[in-house]
């Protein structure tokens, strides 16, 4: 879609100029997304606008009052620290009419953010910035430590639901809908052998020694903006997915994404390792930011996110390949199973590593 035809959209919006151009952005795999700029009495303006995914986001509107909150809540909390918000917090643009949420004559919903000028984030980065990156989940952890959790909505319902994502596995195995069981029985079994594992974070959740709090649920090392200047975290984006989770499940996920040597749909696993120095940097920020008022039962159970988001996202992959490709893009027929192969490898390593990560934590929690 080019300027012309994104006009009618962009008019809905309270943007500041005249729309001048458009180029859709292909990195995000949700989401359809523009940056649109402006221009106003000569100076150039940009924007972020997009196209939700309503199938994924089955009720935007509740999603955009969670990103609402939420960013109202860090606003804050950044002026009380005497910081200038404009480039630390998402900054949404409401409609003409004051929502966060325009629906066009076919339906579809659409948004606006403020584009965060003379900043990058990568996919992969090195261990100095993936440092930076520790720095910036933790201090969204930090910032919203007093935001009440429970008032968010679940915009995945049981999103990080352990013994659910077990259950659907193995219903997948049983309906075996495109006869793939029979093939994949070592897969099977090494994700069903680690089930108490993989369930222990919602079983700590439930029994109240984990608690909840506001989570992100999508850590990657792309969702926090670094300024292009100093290399400085700056703010955290894509908050579809703020919901109520632990801490661990953020902390697991950030690692298991920008801690693995190679890439999630690698098919070879002899390539595939968690890289220590990357681990150590992002956790050493991660901490840095976040030691004081997370638990010290939270701080030491952190590897146990990495095996828990590890395992799961194979578990996913696993059912998906099961069931015939019907949730995750794949390049091939084998594109599942390869990424349940890669992410069982990682989970190996990290579990060859656990008492190298327990020293890890500890040494910087001393430190």
């Amino acid at each position: 879609m080019d300027i012309k035809t994104l006009s009618p959209i962009l008019a809905a919006f309270r943007a500041e100029g005249t729309p001048v151009a458009a180029e859709e952005m292909k990195s995000g795999n949700i989401n359809a997304t523009w940056r649109v700029d402006y221009e106003c009495r000569g100076a150039r303006s940009r924007y972020i606008l997009q196209r939700v995914n309503t199938y994924v986001f089955r009720e935007p509107g509740r999603m955009m009052e969670n990103i609402r909150a939420v960013t109202e809540h860090l606003c804050r909390a950044v002026e009380a620290r005497g910081e200038d918000p404009a480039r630390r917090v998402l900054r949404m643009i409401p409609t003409q009419t004051g929502e966060m949420l325009y629906t066009d004559e076919k339906g579809s919903a659409w948004r606006m953010y403020v584009f965060i000028d003379d900043a990058f984030a990568y996919d992969a980065v090195d261990a100095a910035a993936f440092l930076q990156v520790g720095r910036g989940f933790g201090r969204f952890q930090r910032l919203l430590a007093d935001f009440p959790a429970e008032q968010l909505y679940a915009s995945i319902p049981d999103f990080h639901n352990t013994p659910q994502r077990i259950a659907q596995l193995e219903a997948a195995i049983r309906e075996d809908r495109v006869h793939r069981a029979a093939g994949v029985r070592e897969e099977i079994d090494f994700l069903l052998s680690r089930r108490e594992v993989l369930c222990s974070v919602t079983g700590l959740i439930d029994a109240g020694a984990l608690p909840l709090r506001v989570t992100h649920n999508d850590t990657k090392s792309n969702n926090v903006m670094l300024d292009r200047a100093t290399g400085e975290a700056l703010c955290v984006i894509d908050l579809d997915t703020v919901m109520p989770g632990s801490v661990l499940y953020d902390y697991g996920d950030a690692i298991r994404f920008g801690g693995n040597t190679a890439a999630e749909d690698e098919p070879d696993t002899a390539k595939i390792s968690l890289d220590m120095e990357k681990t150590e940097a992002f956790t050493r920020g991660f901490i840095e930011e976040t030691n004081g008022f997370l638990l010290e039962n939270e701080l030491r159970r952190l590897p146990l996110g990495i095996q828990v988001m590890t395992g799961e996202l194979a578990l996913r992959f696993l059912t998906d390949y099961l069931n015939g490709d019907v949730y995750f893009k794949t390049l091939y027929p084998e594109h599942n199973l390869v990424r349940t192969r890669a992410q069982m490898a990682l989970l190996k390593d990290v579990e060859r590593r656990e008492s190298d990560l327990a020293q890890m934590i500890e040494a910087l929690l001393r430190s």
